[in-house]
């Protein structure tokens, strides 16, 4: 395959529509992330991968043999990115725009020209001054979350194949489905991946590193009210809109994710479906810290226990769904996964910072279940969003990083 470019790469995946779907009853949720799965199968066999496969439920795995004869005594690393992209905003017909040599200033969107990119609300414009950046056009996101991540580790696989001065032990790869609706690992068989270590490139700001993440649950409530047509309705119908609304209503407004940051907790209601007789809503309980998940539920059974009392005839129940521990403690147990990622992103030219992930990767989960997996920056920025955007410089450093990366942990196994 003719070497190509982390930007040639991301713009060729943005385009391929990967949305995927929740409340879907199929795995992966969408079938159409297929189409960005098969393609990077076919171009990891094109670029001389001598092992690729992917499985039934999308999981695309590859190995790279080490090339150093100290292989057997350095552990297997897995670079680890998901295809899917956010439900929430359409990824349908995606026209990326490149803004070269970005000079300050708003971005206004081409596609939907009230839609723009604001300095004032995105302090990583300042380190793409001067350098290519790449939005959508407004009327859809770009899929930087993780198409990026795709591109980054394509072309750093590239890079290390094309170098035999590159000296790796084993490096396995790992494309997944489905994450963006929290069940990216859902059948991920870790024994099969065969890494001890691995890294997920789903970050944002380049030389931010993630080793920590929410923990999280989802709250689901469902008022069942009682239906009747409006005319013949007094003393008999119980509107459900009306309870649940009350309900959404009492919830902290300074618990919620636009009135916090760093380490704060969070209550989101994200998710509203109803009419008279029943409605629903989705409630998303985030925190650092796990045992935080049941003080968040606490809050929320007081606030339902106070409607209750108001519409003493209306059933109220609650579904309490795990989602994803943080990733700290297990990551930590070994710190090596934490010290060389810290030591490659250096070799990048960057200086690191370690910063929570106010939401979650595929790694939370991943750690959880024994296998150690931090995260990585690819240069995105304003994620599931019309205005969302990434630095090629911000791409390439974290190709940089990907490779260093499988260099230190050769170097330091010897």
């Amino acid at each position: 395959m003719t070497k190509q470019s982390v930007l040639e790469r991301f713009l060729r995946y943005a385009v391929i529509d990967t949305q995927s779907k929740e409340e879907s009853e199929t795995y992966p949720s969408t079938s159409k992330q297929f189409d960005l799965l098969n393609l990077l199968v076919k171009e990891l066999k094109d670029l001389g991968v001598p092992s690729v496969e992917i499985d039934k439920y999308g999981y695309v795995f590859a190995t790279i043999p080490a090339n150093t004869t100290a292989g057997k005594d350095i552990p297997a690393v897995g670079f680890i990115a998901h295809v899917d992209t956010s439900p929430e905003v359409s990824g349908a017909d995606v026209k990326p725009q490149i803004i070269q040599n970005y000079q300050g200033g708003d971005i206004i969107l081409p596609g939907d020209p009230s839609i723009a990119i604001l300095e004032s609300e995105n302090k990583d414009l300042k380190l793409a001054i001067g350098k290519t950046i790449v939005t959508s056009d407004g009327t859809t996101l770009l899929g930087a979350d993780d198409k990026a991540g795709c591109a980054i580790i394509m072309t750093a696989i590239q890079k290390i194949l094309g170098d035999p001065s590159i000296k790796h032990g084993e490096i396995k790869i790992g494309f997944t489905p489905d994450e963006e609706v929290g069940a990216g690992t859902k059948y991920f068989d870790i024994e099969k991946f065969g890494a001890k270590f691995a890294y997920t490139i789903d970050g944002d700001t380049p030389g931010e590193l993630n080793k920590e993440t929410f923990s999280a649950n989802t709250c689901v409530v469902t008022v069942h009210g009682r239906d009747i047509h409006p005319g013949s309705a007094k003393n008999i119908m119980i509107n459900s809109v009306r309870v649940i609304s009350d309900i959404i209503a009492r919830l902290p407004k300074n618990m919620a994710p636009e009135t916090t940051e760093g380490y704060e907790p969070y209550l989101h209601p994200y998710v509203l479906e109803g009419g008279v007789g029943k409605s629903t809503v989705k409630i998303l309980y985030r925190d650092f810290k796990t045992e935080g998940l049941e003080a968040l539920n606490v809050i929320v059974e007081k606030i339902i226990a106070e409607v209750q009392a108001m519409y003493p005839k209306v059933k109220i129940e609650t579904q309490i769904i795990e989602s994803y521990r943080n990733m700290r403690e297990g990551v930590e147990k070994d710190p090596r996964v934490i010290d060389y990622l810290f030591e490659a992103t250096k070799r990048a030219g960057l200086d690191p910072v370690w910063s929570p992930i106010r939401g979650g990767t595929d790694g939370s989960r991943l750690t959880a279940n024994g296998l150690p997996t931090p995260n990585i920056f690819t240069g995105g920025a304003n994620y599931h969003s019309k205005r969302e955007w990434v630095s090629v410089w911000g791409m390439e450093r974290s190709v940089d990083t990907v490779v260093h990366l499988a260099q230190i942990w050769a170097e330091k196994s010897k």
